[in-house]
């Protein structure tokens, strides 16, 4: 069915309408209460962790600031229930997964920043190719399990939520300055001012590497990144009698990643993990992004209403390594299972070794063998969501009723085409170039409604939090022929449209045992959207439940949370990063002069599949204690463990998940993970140690011992940082992650084994004003 607009505002009219009756009822026992909330953000700035029905973690600008990183991977080891595959090494492109959800470009989690969809195109292609600068947050927020229903549309794992620094009420800033190994250095700075009616915050942000990994040519395989925001804001005076306040938020974000999928062999890596091929050395990635932010916000005495209009624009260009094309016959080398290792009993028949052998530039290639593709997409996503909040009381029952409603379009528009190299003496010649659109010619659009309702019901020691999400989606997708860039056959066009509706029911309760301990439980369907394809696959559903607890006193603190999953169906989606697009290269061969020809049929990138019943369960751990010294001084100690054992219930095969039996477990999935830390801390200097472990994992689905081609090893990496206050206005910092130069591999995909971020020094100053 298709869903009008006359179809939605009944909609909202018909909830919306639940209110007025109940406000009407003051004469007979309803009465309304102020309840302090920060709604706009997942957590809340101040609101008690204790106070959230469900696994919720707010990381604020404190935690951030003990190591200073800006890689989102090494900020989210201490949250338990976060499943992380590394890629680059400095998280600008992260793979994040909450309890088990898959790590693919983190496009099975609800991302946000200050409360708003961040993934390019959350409904069309949610693959996160852009993530928010983690430089510029003053707190991160981790919703898992029924915690998370409330932010859709992905509801299986969780959210995560960005929070942007806010306006400050009074003139303040700060510039900071670092510089370390491998070429880095960043400038970072910040100043802003409110009156009683305005306020304003401008932030500059500009971060280089030369990267940690070598070409033979000794080119360049870091990063620049910049990042500019601006705020604005106009209130009414507080002592009005309906608090207003107008915001209007602009940010502007370039990278400029000399970053490859192409990896190593078995052998390469031994040698030498951080060494990179000759044919990667144009590897390119050049994004721009762009965001628009406006909230209305009011206060009418307890009762709250939000509205926030956005527009995300976000373009980006992946020149990388594709394939070889040659007389040899197949575009092969694209195909990850080559860089299990150099020997023939390993590598294909099909595989000559004369291919990988212009791969790594040692032997000079034929004529436009070595094929590089502009992986160019434009992404748009923009709506509008309200949010009305009401605070009362009936009776002994004290609620905080939300209703929410968005309107949201997005879209993924690819105008891609190839070009072809000669490798001579380790240097990439262009050879040719193909037609815009040859490699790549589609949009894929999605609008969606989204409604929300929840009632936090507290009476005595217990507090009931059901809700409900509806989610109604239409998706679309158009291809063009490869030699129609400007789209004008409209005749040939491939079009294919879809919708659906999803009802996201949940259910949190709490118990309060006394003033430290509380117990928690909930049941709640997950859901995850499909996004268009010539072969929609059904959406992803699950069955979820949850039981934890949270003890605080005094200097101790310790919660946990155990979970279980049950999917009835599981999705997969083909992309570039998980070395999908090898499967369609598998399915061409060559004609004498070593043109492709197609073979059968091929599996596109963006194609998802649907991978039957699985399970998946764990438990969820974190504790802390802080040891007192003398003369102010304080030892901190935290820990986190997290266990998730995810299986597949049923046997099947398909192209994205490849053969899979029942029991398998999922690939890229540690088992066990612990984060742990120490510190010696008083009002000046601050030392502090961490150490993450992560068990060995599989890069393909299996079960039993893992073998030495799909094993990902074990690791512990510690991190180290030392800061000390030279002033009220100055102080100094360092940091050194991986201090004890742990080589590690963090992935086989998309095509070969990638090492971990060596040991990196990094030395900073910070002014205050």
């Amino acid at each position: 069915m298709v869903f009008s607009a006359a179809t939605h505002t009944a909609m909202i009219a018909l909830l919306v309408g639940t209110y007025g009756p109940v406000v009407a009822e003051e004469e007979v026992g309803f009465k309304p209460i102020l309840v302090a909330a920060e709604r706009i953000q997942v957590i809340g700035q101040h609101s008690d962790r204790a106070t959230i029905v469900g696994a919720a973690t707010r990381l604020d600008a404190a935690d951030l600031e003990k190591f200073g990183h800006t890689d989102i991977n090494r900020v989210l080891r201490v949250v338990p229930g976060v499943n992380i595959q590394e890629e680059d090494g400095y998280g600008l492109r992260p793979n994040i997964g909450l309890r088990g959800s898959g790590v693919e470009r983190s496009a099975k989690i609800t991302l946000m920043e200050d409360g708003v969809l961040i993934a390019p195109a959350p409904y069309a292609a949610p693959s996160a190719y852009y993530f928010p600068n983690v430089a510029r947050m003053q707190a991160i927020e981790v919703r898992k399990g029924s915690a998370a229903i409330k932010f859709g549309p992905r509801t299986v794992g969780g959210a995560i939520n960005m929070v942007s620094r806010s306006i400050p009420e009074e003139f303040t800033g700060f510039v900071e300055g670092k510089i370390g190994e491998d070429g880095l250095h960043t400038v970072y700075g910040s100043v802003g001012a409110s009156s009683e009616n305005f306020g304003v915050l401008v932030e500059l942000y500009d971060g280089h590497s030369d990267g940690f990994k070598k070409l033979p040519s000794g080119g360049d395989t870091g990063y620049d990144v910049q990042d500019y925001l601006v705020k604005f804001r106009v209130r009414t005076s507080p002592d009005a009698e309906i608090r207003q306040s107008l915001h209007f938020k602009f940010s502007k974000t370039t990278n400029d990643s000399n970053e490859t999928y192409l990896g190593l062999t078995q052998r390469d890596y031994e040698i030498d993990p951080f060494q990179r091929y000759a044919a990667s050395q144009n590897d390119n990635i050049d994004t721009d992004h762009k965001q628009y932010q406006l909230t209305y916000e009011a206060d009418f005495g307890g009762a709250q209403f939000i509205v926030t209009a956005y527009r995300n624009e976000f373009e980006r260009d992946w020149f990388k390594f594709h394939d070889i094309r040659s007389a040899f016959g197949t575009s092969n080398v694209s195909n990850s299972s080559l860089f299990f290792d150099n020997t023939a009993e390993i590598l294909p028949a099909f595989a000559p070794q004369i291919e990988q052998a212009w791969v790594t530039g040692e032997l000079d290639s034929d004529e436009g063998a070595i094929r590089l593709r502009h992986n160019a997409r434009k992404y748009l996503a923009k709506g509008i969501q309200a949010l009305i909040g009401i605070p009362f009381e009936t009776g002994n029952f004290t609620h905080d009723l939300e209703f929410s409603v968005r309107y949201h379009e997005d879209y993924e528009d690819r105008l891609q085409n190839d070009e072809r190299f000669t490798l001579e003496n380790n240097m990439l010649n262009q050879s040719s170039v193909s037609a815009q659109g040859s490699a790549g010619n589609r949009l894929v659009k999605a609008d969606a409604w989204a409604y929300f309702v929840q009632d936090t019901i507290q009476f005595g020691k217990w507090t009931f939090v059901p809700g409900v999400r509806y989610e109604a989606i239409n998706l679309t997708r158009t291809d063009w022929a490869g030699d129609d860039p400007l789209r004008t056959v409209t005749d040939f066009a491939s079009v294919t449209a879809s919708n659906l509706t999803a009802f996201v029911p949940g259910l949190g309760v709490s118990y309060a045992v006394d003033d430290n301990l509380l117990l928690s439980g909930g049941i709640f369907k997950g859901f995850n959207p499909p996004a268009p394809g010539e072969k929609l696959a059904e959406e992803e559903t699950s069955l979820n439940v949850e039981v934890g607890f949270i003890y605080d006193k005094s200097s101790f603190n310790i919660a946990g949370a155990a979970f279980y999953s049950d999917y009835s169906n599981i999705i997969g989606t083909c992309t570039l990063s998980i070395s999908c697009f090898g499967l369609e290269l598998d399915a061409l061969v060559a004609d004498e002069s070593g043109s492709p020809v197609d073979a059968g049929e091929s599996v596109d990138v963006g194609d998802q599949f649907n991978g039957g019943a699985a399970t998946v369960w764990g438990l969820e751990l974190e504790a802390g204690y802080t040891f007192d010294l003398i003369n102010g001084w304080i030892v901190p100690v935290d820990a986190t463990y997290t266990y998730t054992d995810a299986q597949f219930d049923t046997s099947f095969t398909d192209s994205f998940w490849g053969s899979v039996e029942a029991g398998d477990d999922f690939p890229y999935l540690s088992k066990h993970q612990v984060t742990s830390s120490i510190g010696i801390v008083n009002d000046a200097f601050a030392l502090n140690v961490r150490a993450n472990y992560v068990a060995a994992s599989r890069s393909e689905a299996g079960s039993g011992d893992i073998e030495e081609y799909d094993r990902i090893d074990a690791r512990v990496v510690f991190d180290a940082s030392v800061s000390y206050q030279l002033s009220d206005n100055v102080s100094i910092s360092a940091t050194v992650d991986n201090l004890f130069n742990k080589v590690y591999l963090v992935a086989r995909r998309p095509i070969g084994l990638r090492p971990g971020k060596p040991r990196t020094l990094i030395a900073g100053v910070k002014v205050s004003f």
